[in-house]
C-alpha cells in the first residue's frame, strides 16, 4: 500500500507557492514528485544489499527548477522532442511555434509544461497532477485539458497515466524526461550501465537531431542493444555520423511489436539496481546525457551535475513524426481520448 505525503518546497519567482509529494511504498522505498513542472525530484529503491538509494537526478527547491534548462525530471508538453522548423500542418492550417532549438521547437517550446505549476491532488494511492493548456500556448491549436496520474506501488513500479481530451484537432506527445542513474545520483557517468532495448530498428537523424523520415536497422551499428550492451563500449565510435550528430546516444528507437510491451532493461552491475521500462507508445528516445553541465542550477546537495550522470529513456511518438507520411501522427482530434501508460519498474539482479 502506498502513503501519500506533501510538504512544501518553495516559491517560484511569481510568489506562488510549490508543493513537494512523497509516494511511500510498504517497504520503504518512495518517490519524490513536485507540482511545478511535474517534475520527478528523487526515486529511493534498494540496491543488491538491500539499501535505499537515490537514482533519480533532481534539485533541492522549486527555484532550481524554474532556473532549469535540461528538463530533468519534468513533465514534457504538448510535444516531446523536436519538430522542425517550429511549424505543423494540421489540415488546411499551418500552425508556427515557439523556437527554442535553433529553428526548431524542443518539448514543447521554452514555455512548455515542464514549466507550469500543475494543480495536484492526491487520489487514494496516486497523485494527480492536471492542467489546461490554453488554445495558442507555445502557437499549439485548441485548449488541452491533460491529466497525468503518478503510481507507486509494492514491486517498486513507477507508473505514469497520461490523458488529454482537447476541444479542437491538435497535436499531443506526452512524455517524462527523468534522468536516471542506477548507480546513485550524484555518483557519475551512466557509461557503466548495461542497456537492452527491444527495437530492431531506429530513426536516423541530421546534424540538427531531427529524423529524416526512415527506419534503419540497429544490427552492425552502435545501436545495437538488442542484446544487453555496455553503454560506454560504444557512445564514442569514431566515423559515426550519427553518433557524432549526438555527441552520444540521443535517438529515437522504434520499440518492436504494439501494445502495452516492455520496451528496455537498464542494469548497474555495481549495485545490481535494474530498471524495466513498459509503454504502449511506438518510440522510446535513448538520451545519454551528453548535453549535461556543471553549470547553475546544481543538483541535490549543492553538487554539480556533469555530462553523462544521468541518461534519459522517454516514450514517445517518433519525433518529427508530422513530416513524414510513413511515420504515425500524434494527432489528437477534437473530443477523443489521448491515453498512454508508461511504467519504469525497479528491481535488482538474481546472483
Amino acid at each position: 500500500m502506498t502513503k501519500i505525503t506533501k510538504k512544501p518546497f518553495g516559491k517560484l519567482s511569481t510568489g506562488e507557492e510549490v508543493s513537494l509529494f512523497e509516494l511511500k511504498n510498504s517497504s520503504g522505498a518512495y518517490v519524490e514528485i513536485t507540482d511545478f513542472g511535474g517534475a520527478i525530484r528523487s526515486i529511493f529503491v534498494p540496491d543488491k544489499n538491500g539499501v535505499l538509494g537515490d537514482v533519480a537526478l533532481g534539485y533541492d527547491s522549486a527555484a532550481d527548477y524554474e532556473k532549469q534548462d535540461k528538463y530533468i525530471g519534468a513533465l514534457i508538453g504538448r510535444h516531446g522532442n523536436r519538430i522542425e522548423d517550429a511549424s505543423f500542418r494540421l489540415g488546411r492550417n499551418v500552425f508556427k511555434l515557439r523556437r527554442n532549438d535553433g529553428r526548431n521547437n524542443l518539448h514543447g517550446g521554452p514555455m512548455g509544461f515542464d514549466k507550469k505549476l500543475w494543480n495536484a491532488e492526491i487520489d487514494g494511492e496516486a497523485l494527480v497532477l492536471k492542467y489546461l493548456s490554453p488554445d495558442g500556448e507555445e502557437g499549439f491549436p485548441g485548449n488541452l485539458d491533460v491529466t497525468v496520474r503518478y503510481t507507486f506501488n509494492d514491486s517498486n513500479a513507477l507508473g505514469i497515466e497520461y490523458s488529454a481530451v482537447c476541444d479542437s484537432d491538435t497535436v499531443c506527445n506526452l512524455t517524462n524526461h527523468c534522468y536516471f542513474n542506477l548507480n546513485g545520483e550524484g555518483s557519475g557517468e551512466i557509461t557503466d550501465h548495461v542497456l537492452k532495448i527491444e527495437a530492431d530498428h531506429y530513426t536516423p537523424c541530421n546534424s540538427e537531431c531531427l529524423p529524416m523520415g526512415h527506419v534503419a536497422k540497429v544490427c552492425g551499428t552502435p545501436f545495437d542493444f538488442t542484446s544487453p550492451e555496455k553503454i560506454g563500449l560504444r557512445i564514442g565510435a569514431k566515423h559515426n555520423d550519427q553518433i557524432a550528430f549526438g555527441g552520444g546516444y540521443d535517438h529515437n528507437f522504434c520499440i518492436n511489436g504494439n501494445g502495452f510491451r516492455r520496451a528496455a532493461v537498464l542494469c548497474s552491475p555495481k549495485t545490481g539496481r535494474t530498471m524495466e521500462v513498459y509503454t504502449d507508445l511506438p518510440g522510446m528516445q535513448f538520451y545519454s546525457g551528453n548535453s549535461l553541465n556543471s553549470r547553475p542550477p546544481f543538483g541535490k546537495g549543492g553538487r554539480p551535475i556533469n555530462r553523462r550522470e544521468g541518461l534519459c529513456l522517454e516514450t514517445q511518438f517518433w519525433p518529427n513524426a508530422m513530416r513524414f507520411d510513413n511515420f504515425e501522427k500524434p494527432v489528437l482530434k477534437k473530443g477523443e481520448k489521448y491515453r498512454h501508460l508508461t511504467v519504469y519498474k525497479f528491481g535488482v539482479t538474481e546472483d
